[in-house]
């Protein structure tokens, strides 16, 4: 299938998730609308390994772009810690609907972009100090090569980027038993599945937009790829957690998701810190 029609499949089926998403307890957006001072622990992690690489004041008063943001509950977060001028992109235009929602809710004035990751700097004027995309974004994108590209062009000279997402190595393992099933390197074309719930509780049967497209990203083509695009390596991390329970076995823990006392030690999480430097 050509990239265009594949895009088209996951973007129908991300229509359908946003309101499945929206009505969960996951996500809670009533509970976090009620408390203004909770932070998704999505992005508390992501603060986590960020840190280290803001000024002491974090992101206050930082301009923040949100990159593949969904239904916009990490990105009203980002506002929530005081990141200035924040804005979401994602290829779902329901999933902004529910963003816009939600952020009107809390009083926060979001600048929602509807578009693909890859072709980000080309749908807004605006360059920004920070940019962050994590839990599960990049296997949604064909290729990371024009992404890393939009990446530079969206920051401003001395800007960051972050990425935090499942480690690769997950996609191709089976863990019932535990054994390589499908590709871990890139450049394999895209994965074609079918699937009528999502990671959301009590889910399955609730999407009639069932086609997903996947592609692989190894973490070669992750870090090469920045690297190409004149961005600076600042840390990289494969980490013990996640932010969902991927498959079954899995335990929760104050960082995430972990495997259980002597699973096999792998990889669950990885993170990135990149600079653009000129």
């Amino acid at each position: 299938m050509n990239e265009h029609a594949a895009l088209a499949d996951n973007r129908a089926n991300w229509d359908q998730r946003a309101d499945v998403h929206a009505r969960s307890r996951m996500y809670d957006v009533d509970g976090f609308l009620a408390d203004r001072t909770a932070i998704s622990d999505v992005v508390r992690r992501d603060l986590a390994v960020l840190a280290p690489h803001l000024p002491d004041s974090g992101v206050r008063g930082r301009s923040l772009l949100h990159l593949q943001c969904h239904i916009g509950i990490d990105t009203v977060s980002w506002a929530r810690l005081g990141a200035a001028g924040v804005a979401g992109l994602d290829l779902s235009p329901n999933s902004l609907r529910h963003a816009r929602r939600i952020a009107e809710a809390d009083g926060r004035d979001v600048d929602w972009i509807e578009g693909d990751a890859r072709r980000a700097a080309t749908l807004t004027d605006r360059r920004f100090e920070i940019v962050v995309t994590s839990a599960g974004t990049i296997v949604w994108l064909p290729e990371l090569r024009s992404w890393a590209r939009s990446i530079h062009d969206l920051l401003v000279p001395g800007g960051v980027f972050l990425i935090r997402d499942d480690h690769p190595i997950l996609a191709a393992m089976e863990f019932t038993p535990w054994q390589i099933t499908d590709d871990y390197l890139a450049g394999g074309g895209e994965r074609v599945y079918r699937d009528d719930g999502s990671y959301t509780e009590d889910s399955a049967g609730q999407i009639t937009q069932t086609t997903n497209h996947e592609w692989r990203h190894d973490l070669g083509e992750v870090l090469g790829s920045l690297l190409a695009a004149g961005l600076r390596i600042e840390a990289f991390a494969e980490l013990p957690q996640m932010d969902w329970p991927a498959f079954e076995g899995l335990v929760p823990g104050p960082q995430g998701w972990t495997l259980p006392p002597g699973a096999p030690r792998i990889p669950l999480n990885f993170a990135v810190v990149a600079r653009r430097i000129d």
